[in-house]
């Protein structure tokens, strides 16, 4: 297979990007994946703000009232963290449906799952894209050292055992302002379209909050297209067109007012190898230097995720179709990492066109090398495999060399929660963490 996969990780994809070919700053477009991700989610958590949101203030989340914290007040739980507090038994479930705990490492547990997401995941309002996570894609995001199949929650049909929602959880070590949290990811919310007036992602949220109280765990970081009760953060989606005659051709870019297609592919065309010198695959015998690269970079930012060499290598050493990483490597060592990650869309009705290859900036660490340089070597390295589209968010240091890179800036945002946690908020540049 030529094509090494790729995802649009549309984010809901509406509005036009900034700038246009004949002045250098980005292809205008029609949608924003960023907006994709955001209009699209009947997965995104319940959000009522005609009802004050009303889930949400049960919950144990800062209110859209409360003031922000500033650097000097008090950081830390909302509520006290007891497991001999937490209940027991699973929560009540309408009549007809039951729990259940995903097994990913089975076969027929993971196609039901890839199944349920392709079809009720996400997609965006015109009808244009759906997410396509791939099978090896969902074990490399549910499956991390550590992980806990019973966070994986699921809801089937009584009679005939179909899933028809899920949400899950994974491990992971958080430092926020500085304060150490042993605490979980929350993704994947997603409850079948025929049952979206069951309110059946409420109790999903709570069963899974329940699952991780009794095994001591207490916070969550999550993202979500929508504003509910309360971002710490947000990040703005950037795109960068790799394969501009087909965006244009499936509806995902148009052309400037003063553009032409011949101006718009001279203009976002790459060299056809990568330029640094010593830029490579990452390998295992990388992942200590690297690892510790990346732990004492990401010490720069305000929100991020620690990792041990076990979890780096599950979510950095590269993973054909899902995971892409590449080091810089000077007399012997690795002195710099760059990484995208796989997340195809289904172009719905389009019998030419039926897949959109996107690849989605991870984690970066420029030390020796030049940002801009890094990533302009892990697009021309996408394009090689590819992708139709390389999308990043404004987060880190990247807001700095997007614009030079000929990023278009897109309209969706992506918002950063924390659950049972109290902080100040953070701009985009101070978020160091990536959520898939």
């Amino acid at each position: 297979r030529s094509r090494r996969g790729a995802g649009v990780r549309s984010t809901r994809v509406r509005g036009e990007m900034a700038g246009e070919a004949g002045e250098g700053k980005g292809e205008a477009s029609k949608m924003d994946m960023g907006a994709l991700k955001k209009a699209l989610r009947g997965s995104d958590p319940p959000s009522d703000e005609s009802s004050d949101y009303a889930f949400w203030s049960s919950q144990p989340v800062p209110s859209m009232s409360d003031n922000d914290l500033g650097p000097d007040d008090p950081r830390g739980p909302i509520v006290p963290s007891d497991v001999s507090a937490v209940e027991q038994e699973a929560l009540k479930l309408p009549a007809g449906f039951e729990w259940c705990s995903i097994q990913l490492g089975d076969e027929a547990e993971l196609s039901e799952l890839y199944t349920l997401l392709k079809e009720n995941y996400v997609e965006d309002a015109q009808a244009l894209f759906r997410f396509d996570y791939s099978r090896p894609f969902l074990r490399w995001a549910m499956m991390p050292p550590g992980y806990k199949p019973v966070w994986h929650v699921g809801v089937r049909v009584s009679t005939s055992r179909k899933l028809v929602a899920f949400v899950g959880a994974t491990p992971a070590g958080l430092c926020v302002h500085g304060d150490a949290i042993k605490g979980v990811e929350v993704n994947f919310l997603c409850v079948h379209k025929k049952l979206r007036s069951k309110r059946l992602a409420p109790v999903l949220i709570r069963e899974v909050t329940r699952r991780c109280n009794l095994e001591g765990i207490f916070q969550a970081s999550y993202t979500a297209g929508v504003v509910i009760p309360k971002p710490v953060g947000h990040c703005q989606y950037w795109h960068r067109s790799l394969n501009p005659k087909k965006l244009i051709e499936v509806g995902f870019s148009g052309l400037g007012a003063r553009s032409t297609m011949s101006m718009m592919v001279k203009m976002l065309k790459l060299p056809d190898a990568p330029l640094t010198p010593g830029f490579r695959a990452m390998r295992p015998e990388d992942v200590p230097a690297c690892c510790a690269m990346l732990n004492e970079h990401l010490k720069r930012f305000k929100y991020y995720q620690v990792f041990d060499e076990a979890e780096f290598a599950h979510w950095l050493l590269p993973k054909e179709g899902v995971v892409y990483s590449y080091v810089v490597e000077t007399n012997g060592t690795p002195t710099d990492m760059v990484s995208y990650y796989n997340l195809p869309s289904s172009v719905l009705g389009n019998e030419k066109h039926p897949t959109l290859f996107a690849a989605y900036s991870y984690y970066t660490v420029a030390k020796k090398t030049k940002l801009e340089d890094l990533m302009r070597d892990a697009m021309i390295a996408a394009a090689q495999n590819d992708f139709d589209v390389f999308n990043a968010l404004d987060l880190q240091d990247n807001s700095t060399v997007l614009r030079e890179l000929k990023f278009g800036i897109g309209d969706g945002k992506l918002q950063y929660y924390l659950y049972n946690w109290r902080c100040p908020p953070m701009r985009s540049e101070e978020v160091g963490l990536i959520l898939l």
